[in-house]
């Protein structure tokens, strides 16, 4: 886990970098880097400065964290195929957010790698309706200009 000092490093060299990029599309890749992890310097200074106000999980001596670990890891199973279920029927900005969401859980250093799988998939499993997001919605960071 990172520090909000961290993230605030990492985003003052993606500014740094959009400031020396070579074309628009680089720029607008850094800059919207730069956004990422300062977004996830404030959620981790929210998190430091309020952390008697979030819940906890009990601390584990070990004794049986592997089996807490697969029934934890089957309850996010079953809710990420209840929510893939629904996605279809969810209002397009809560779509987006959990989109934003999903995509910086992953490694830091491989975010646009990971929102494109995560898009992928999202087009992959979708419902048989409507399209689950148009490609400036799921890949903005990457290809799309933003508004």
């Amino acid at each position: 886990m990172f520090t909000p000092r961290q993230y605030r490093a990492k985003a003052t060299e993606y500014a740094e970098l959009a400031k020396t990029a070579k074309g628009l599309n680089e720029v607008r890749e850094f800059q919207n880097l730069e956004r990422s992890f300062t977004m996830l310097a404030d959620n981790e200074q929210w998190l430091a400065d309020h952390r008697d106000q979030t819940v906890h999980a009990p601390a584990q001596d070990g004794v049986g964290s592997a089996a807490l670990a697969a029934r934890d890891e089957q309850v996010l199973r079953c809710l990420g195929t209840a929510l893939i279920m629904q996605w279809n029927t969810l209002p397009r900005q809560l779509q987006r957010e959990l989109f934003d969401n999903a995509g910086s859980v992953g490694d830091l250093l491989d975010v646009a790698t990971l929102r494109g799988q995560i898009a992928r998939f999202l087009h992959k499993h979708k419902d048989g309706g409507d399209e689950i997001a148009d490609p400036a919605f799921v890949m903005r960071d990457e290809h799309a200009p933003t508004s």
